[in-house]
């Protein structure tokens, strides 16, 4: 298993951020339970509205808006787990995150590669996904591994499938691979369960997490809600990851930004832990500014920054593990 690093520990050593106060957590807090509650998350796939619904949760049919009660955010929160084991189909690779521990990966997901014999840029294939894998795999420094590239030869609705097998193939790390949807979930689950002999054992010891985004502002569409389901059912890690823009798809401020990506993710949390309580989980960002210049999103902005480590904060604070963004 893999020994990393911790950051802060209240202690004087290293280098660290102290952003908020425990009375700002406190507030960003409370403001989430607000919007949740009172100006809700719109849900579209039937089968999560019937789950909120379960639980106590007031529904609009007419906007598809579903209105999360605090009650039900504090019930998911005691549920989850505080730590969370990835574990890699070697057991050296295995990575264990809770509390301050930190770790790295690497970034996704490049669209194009440049080919190492021409130096021309081209579109990414199945081999280069491979490629980039055994890459990885083989850099001590990254603990577990995010599709670097897609295989963009195969259809867009089946890609994530190939890149699952293609990474399965030539990782001994921790895998995270978006699904796109739930039929895709569905074969890379039982992709990983082949590999760990059946679903039992890929329970015990998950090779696979799947990342699932949130459509904001405050919307789950159904192919978040459809993933966060088989991954709760199969009892296995998931990423549920707010893209929030600044600016565009959020508030103009990195505030009121914060704010709304917390509700996204405890809105998934909720659903999570109703399919499976205790099932375990992490809090995800990639929320940044956007430049309303260009209107592109400012990955490797100062505010991307930012964001991330308001967003590791808020994790801690929820006694759950995160995954940030760098630039």
């Amino acid at each position: 298993m893999n020994r990393e690093l911790f950051a802060g520990h209240h202690k004087n050593l290293g280098i660290g951020m102290q952003l908020f106060s425990d009375d700002d957590l406190y507030l960003l807090h409370g403001a989430t339970l607000d919007i949740l509650q009172n100006t809700g998350i719109k849900v579209i796939a039937k089968d999560a509205q019937e789950v909120y619904i379960g639980l106590g949760a007031r529904f609009d049919p007419k906007k598809q808006i579903v209105y999360i009660t605090p009650n039900m955010v504090e019930d998911a929160l005691r549920a989850a787990p505080s730590a969370v084991l990835l574990c890699g189909r070697d057991p050296k690779n295995d990575v264990f995150l809770y509390g301050k521990k930190v770790t790295f990966t690497n970034f996704g997901e490049g669209i194009k590669v440049v080919d190492p014999k021409t130096r021309i840029p081209k579109e990414s294939t199945k081999k280069d996904v491979a490629d980039a894998t055994r890459l990885c795999d083989a850099m001590e420094n990254i603990a577990v591994y995010e599709r670097a590239l897609g295989a963009d030869e195969v259809p867009p609705q089946v890609q994530s499938v190939h890149n699952a097998e293609a990474i399965f193939h030539h990782t001994t790390k921790h895998a995270f691979v978006g699904a796109g949807c739930g039929r895709n979930i569905k074969a890379i689950i039982k992709m990983a369960a082949a590999i760990q002999g059946g679903a039992d054992n890929l329970r015990k010891r998950p090779i696979y997490s799947p990342l699932c985004c949130p459509n904001s502002p405050l919307s789950l569409n159904p192919d978040t809600t459809e993933v966060i389901i088989e991954a709760a059912r199969a009892g296995i890690p998931m990423n549920v990851l707010s893209m929030a823009l600044s600016g565009g798809t959020g508030p103009v401020t990195l505030a009121g930004t914060l704010v709304v990506h917390n509700a996204e993710v405890l809105a998934g949390l909720v659903l999570a832990q109703a399919i499976n309580p205790g099932n375990p989980f992490i809090y995800g960002s990639s929320t940044t500014m956007m430049d309303l210049r260009l209107t592109t999103a400012g990955v490797g902005a100062p505010e991307l920054g930012m964001i991330s480590a308001a967003v590791a904060k808020m994790a801690q604070f929820y006694h759950l593990p995160s995954w940030v963004a760098g630039g």
